[in-house]
Order: C-alpha cells, then structure tokens, then sequence
C-alpha cells in the first residue's frame, strides 16, 4: 500500500471523548482518495460511489500523525476502485480500513463517463521522452 498524506491531528479534529472524530477521518479519506482518482483517471469530475464497511480499530489523539494509505483494487468502464487504510505514526495502529472505495468518472453532464485507463500510472510513465 503507498501512503500518500499525512494529517496532524490537530483540536478542531477531535470528538467529545478528546480523540480523532471518525467524520473528519472519513472526510480526509474521500478528500484523499478523490484527489487520487482525479490523478489516475485524468479528470476533475469524480465522485464518490460506494464506500464498503468502515471498520474503525484504534484511535488517535492531538498531536498525532495519521497517514492515509491507497491501494488500487481495479479499474473499471467508468470507475476506479481502491481499498484504503490510515494507520498512527506515533503508535504504529491501524485506525481504519475500508476494504472498496468506488470513485467514478463523470462527463461535463454528470453522467459516468468512461476514462480507458487499465492500470496505475506514475509521473514518470506520463513523462517519458
């Protein structure tokens, strides 16, 4: 899995019980994986589709590191599948991990457009001379 950001948590993120509220977690992941999509698929139109079971498994308190890891699942017609998991720097905890997270791709009338992409590509793929 490739990690891709890192978030601080910081007073604001944090819930009645004075660790990490899972809404603002949930919210850095879509962020995270949509920033991601739009990336991979070329296109600044996409949006969230599906999100499997959320499985929470620690915490984190303020002035923790969370990094939020990406793993492509598959691509699909008009769609981008990816599993993803934010862990605690500072206590080497998974805090969750959503098996699938569909992103898909949208045309200038949101609807699903296809994008023809088959596979993870790396700056230096779109790069080379």
């Amino acid at each position: 899995m490739r990690f891709h950001t890192r978030k601080w948590v910081k007073p604001e993120d944090l819930n009645p019980n004075s660790t990490l509220f899972g809404g603002k977690l949930l919210a850095w992941i879509d962020e995270e994986v949509a920033l991601y999509s739009i990336i991979q698929l070329e296109n600044f139109r996409i949006v969230t589709k599906h999100m499997s079971e959320i499985n929470f498994r620690s915490s984190a308190k303020q002035g923790d590191i969370v990094e939020i890891g990406i793993d492509v699942v598959k691509f699909g017609h008009t769609s981008l599948t990816v599993r993803c998991e934010a862990r605690n720097i500072m206590t080497r905890e998974t805090i969750i991990t959503i098996d699938s997270i569909t992103m898909v791709s949208l045309d200038i009338n949101g609807k699903p457009q296809p994008h023809g992409k088959t596979k993870v590509e790396f700056i230096n793929d779109r790069f080379k001379t």
